[in-house]
């Protein structure tokens, strides 16, 4: 064999590991998504619910990026009722957790979703709203 075809096999070969390695991004690893209800009128949370299965959490995920979040530092008349986030299944990946809390409105046929880190607020239509709450706590929202 030339070097020069030494050389390209060699290149190739570096090439398809690189490949390989990156075809996995942090954003295709599996993750949870755990659920904390409010058990008191005080600012008082406990675990509620874990959801793990896949399709529901990218359900979730694809509500989430399909919001538009208005930049507002809100302030509201209770705490809310609901808070979730994301976890990854595999221990050893790190990043940044994002807390989002939820509030039930008054007439209890939507939603309101606030990211307090991010100074973002959202109110969801009824029908995503009833999607979000029937996956985050198994319940229908017009039932609370």
């Amino acid at each position: 064999m030339t070097k020069y075809l030494k050389l390209l096999i060699a290149y190739f070969g570096i090439l398809s590991i690189l490949i390989a390695g990156c075809s996995n991004p942090i954003g295709s690893e599996e993750q949870n998504i755990v659920v904390q209800k409010r058990i008191s009128e005080e600012n008082k949370y406990e675990d509620f619910k874990e959801i793990s299965d896949s399709k529901q959490v990218q359900q979730v995920k694809e509500i989430l990026n399909d919001i538009h979040w208005e930049n507002a530092k809100v302030d509201m008349a209770r705490p809310a009722d609901y808070r979730f986030g994301f976890q990854f299944k595999n221990p050893n990946i790190e990043a940044k957790a994002v807390l989002y809390e939820l509030w039930i409105s008054p007439n209890k046929d939507k939603v309101e979703l606030v990211i307090d880190a991010e100074s973002k607020y959202a109110q969801l239509d009824k029908n995503k709203s009833a999607i979000l709450f029937e996956i985050l706590t198994g319940e229908k929202l017009s039932e609370q």
